[in-house]
């Protein structure tokens, strides 16, 4: 800015040429400049407090309209209560698929103490041992007369120990709200649940968090407060997971098993009704995990989804329907079977001989391991390999729990040609049972993949197709004769036509090679075989029942008979009624005829049947 100057020249001349005194001029401009300077300062002052004047009408503004907004709505309880910096929402209910309660929460009290405050230690301890009898008074005694100020009794108790602890009258006694996980049917569907465990705790509050199967894979979503409480539905049937452990547990008793597995899901959706594993465990007292030894020791192990078992001559089918899927073979072709037969410096041979040829129905309704491997030469290494990749048996299945990827199969890192033709009939690949419920499904669902999942009612994409459904529908055909003339005889359920197959594997030593008395037996089926709805798969680890013919370990003498009294049990309470001669439909003929065998065959059992 250009300041005015206080003594003009031209001014100052001028008024000396009229005689005037030139200071005048000098007052002059100095009042002027002060009156700008003073202008200038009033307007930067009105301006702030304009400035400062909006301000205050806007703050006062948004508050009368949210005080507003708030005396309009309704009232509603708050989603969660700020008790302590831990704490967190209220953990949603699990339900199964018709609503009926899995998991929920229930309002208990967390026990704990400060000890300077007690009056009578010695007498609170030895109170409190009576109430729990997993305390020692002595260690509690130690704990209340020593130097500490706080520590933990109980983080849940029922209102019967709290009545009780209240009776004691210490004032060092102190108790604290919160929620606890409750599991209202105990062992019912455990390894499904999994379980859950307190993470951050104070003593008004404690967060809920899962610990495994689908309470820990669905951890976050359950906390999220967004969910507005919603429950998270399971595709399991309550009615129908008891029923399966209650047969399942029978089973295991009389076959003298060390564990069992058992899986039921639908064909099309690819949904579990069903998946027991036994032994198990009550999620409401979660044991501790084994550090060390067999993992399958423990009832936390889930045999379903972590077992990694070689499951035997439920592989049979798969090279079968390959090759019906590419044409090398039909129903009726003639398979060598002489046994036995040589790969270098193996031999594979039969239980029986079965004679220089079988049918290519025949070598899976006797189950002939030489016949297997003829096949699964015609298809070839590499096809070979690709198809049991594309039915799921290289990778973990993508089920919604956290144990899904420690079942990861098993499998050769190398693929000669021996490990070609024992794989053929289910030794040298190791995969769990839900792997094999899996692929059967997919046979069973016309040729179209199925993925496993225990979520009820989301839709999926579907799956890729991997055989032809002429080429299923004749695999299924098969299947079915098993049970009508071949290894799974005991495995025939008047009235539900149930197709499967018998698998009998040696069980691997960790040391190397396989013991010889013990073995894992599968019983792989779908039913009814005419238009299949469901796959269940039962495993037994290591059977053994006495019959008439004495010992016997083998899946035709003990998985197929527990599998038949599973669908008994279970087919009924699904809503599938049994076909009879009133209401069978008529069906035409769809391939060609089979094969039969020949009046007077005679069928034994083997190992790998």
């Amino acid at each position: 800015m250009i300041r005015t100057p206080l003594r003009p020249l031209a001014k100052i001349l001028r008024a000396r040429e009229r005689g005037e005194n030139p200071d005048d001029i000098e007052a002059e401009a100095r009042r002027q400049r002060h009156e700008a300077v003073q202008d200038k300062a009033r307007r930067r002052a009105e301006g702030r407090l304009a400035l400062m004047a909006s301000c205050f009408v806007l703050a006062f503004g948004v508050v009368g309209v949210r005080m507003g907004t708030l005396a309009s709505s309704e009232p509603i309880e708050p989603q969660s209560e700020v008790m302590s910096a831990q704490i967190v929402s209220q953990r949603a209910d699990i339900t199964d698929r018709q609503g009926r309660v899995l998991a929920t929460n229930l309002l208990t009290h967390s026990l704990y103490a400060h000890p300077h405050q007690m009056v009578d230690p010695v007498g609170a301890a030895n109170a409190l041992a009576r109430i729990f009898p997993d305390l020692d008074a002595a260690e509690l005694t130690k704990d209340f007369t020593g130097s500490r100020k706080f520590m933990w009794i109980k983080r849940k108790m029922s209102p019967e120990q709290m009545q009780a602890v209240h009776d004691i009258g210490e004032p060092g006694l102190l108790f604290g709200p919160r929620e606890m996980r409750v599991y209202p049917n105990g062992h019912i569907a455990s390894h499904i649940l999994g379980g859950s465990g307190f993470g951050n705790e104070g003593v008004n509050s404690a967060e809920v968090l899962g610990v495994a199967g689908v309470e820990k894979a669905f951890d976050g979503w359950l906390r999220d407060p967004a969910n507005d409480g919603a429950p998270l539905q399971l595709s399991i049937d309550l009615s129908v997971q008891s029923a399966m452990e209650q047969v399942l547990a029978s089973g295991m008793e009389v076959m003298s098993a060390k564990g069992a597995t058992g899986i039921l899901m639908e064909i099309q959706s690819g949904e579990i009704l069903a998946m027991a594993s036994l032994p198990d465990f009550d999620p409401n007292d979660r044991p501790r995990p084994l550090l060390k030894g067999d993992p399958s020791d423990s009832p936390l192990f889930n045999r379903a989804v972590q077992g990694q078992y070689e499951l035997g001559s439920t592989f049979k089918i798969f090279p079968v329907a390959q090759a019906l899927d590419l044409q090398i073979i039909n129903p009726n072709s003639g398979i060598n079977t002489t046994t036995p037969m040589r790969i270098g410096k193996y031999r594979i041979s039969d239980f029986s001989n079965y004679g220089p040829q079988l049918s290519a129905t025949d070598v899976i309704v006797k189950s002939s391991n030489v016949g297997t491997v003829r096949i699964a030469q015609m298809i070839g290494v590499d096809r070979q390999k690709d198809f049991l990749q594309k039915l799921g048996f290289f990778d973990p299945l993508p089920i919604e729990m956290v144990e899904a990827p420690t079942g990861k199969p098993l499998v050769p890192t190398r693929w000669p040609a021996v490990t070609a033709a024992t794989v053929s009939f289910g030794h040298g690949l190791a995969a769990s049972p839900l792997h094999l419920a899996a692929a059967y499904a997919t046979v069973a669902n016309g040729g179209v993949k199925v993925t496993p999942t225990l979520i009820h009612g989301r839709t999926r994409p579907q799956g890729e197709r991997i055989l032809s459904e002429r080429a299923a529908h004749r695999a299924v055909d098969m299947l079915r004769q098993v049970v009508t003339r071949g290894t799974a005889r005991q495995a025939e359920v008047e009235g539900y036509e149930v197709a499967g197959k018998t698998g009998t594997a040696d069980k691997p030593r960790p040391s190397g090679g396989y013991y010889d008395n013990k073995v894992v037996s599968t019983f792989a089926s779908v039913f009814p075989a005419s238009a299949p709805k469901y796959v269940m798969i039962v495993t037994l680890d290591e059977p053994s029942v006495t019959g008439p013919g004495g010992e016997s370990r083998t899946a035709g003498a003990t998985a197929a008979p527990v599998a038949a009294a599973i669908i008994r049990r279970l087919a009924p309470l699904v809503g599938l009624e049994p076909v009879t001669d009133e209401n069978l439909p008529v069906i035409a003929p769809r391939f060609a005829p089979r094969v039969e065998s020949q009046p007077g065959d005679e069928l034994k059992l083997s190992a790998n049947q």
